[in-house]
């Protein structure tokens, strides 16, 4: 199994209603599908946006050589920023292409129809918890889960699934 992520990220938002608001996610994926993180937020702009990728190069540990994006400016601000702010980021190109990103926006189909069927959500918390479970159930999905430590091999799903949240 891959434990290591592509250094090409495809990065993009979609929103999703708590208490009748709109929330965006943050997600990217590298040029193979694999999910790299994501990051619910309450707002969709450039502190939003550098958090996310904060967060995503804290998990990483890498920055990425590549960021593709949509045409969002404040995305790309973001980026920009974070270049300036931080050595790790200082090779980074940053481009835009819808095309490219077209890996993302089919891998964000898998979260909407989770989460769709829900009518929303009625807390930020529960959201984010809720979110992290079906990016979890997700990876494991890919095969991006180190599965081999807990000594899972043959098993069902909802015992991966245990043995996941218990670790």
């Amino acid at each position: 199994m891959r434990v290591k992520f592509g250094r090409s990220w495809r990065v993009d938002e979609t929103y999703l209603k708590v208490r009748g608001r709109w929330v965006y996610l943050y997600r990217a994926v590298d040029r193979d599908g694999d999910t790299v993180d994501f990051r619910l937020s309450p707002t969709r702009d450039v502190a939003a946006a550098k958090a996310f990728f904060r967060k995503a190069l804290r998990t990483q540990k890498r920055a990425p050589v590549s960021i593709t994006s949509d045409g969002y400016a404040a995305s790309h601000r973001a980026v920009h920023e974070v270049r300036r702010e931080d050595e790790e980021w200082k090779n980074t190109k940053l481009r835009s292409s819808k095309y490219l990103n077209n890996l993302i926006e089919q891998d964000q189909c898998g979260i909407k129809s989770r989460t769709g069927p829900m009518l929303g959500f009625k807390n930020f918390g529960c959201a984010a918890t809720t979110i992290a479970g079906i990016e979890l159930l997700r990876r494991i999905r890919k095969g991006q889960f180190v599965l081999g430590r807990l000594r899972l091999n043959n098993q069902t799903a909802p015992a991966i699934w245990n043995a996941v949240l218990a670790a």
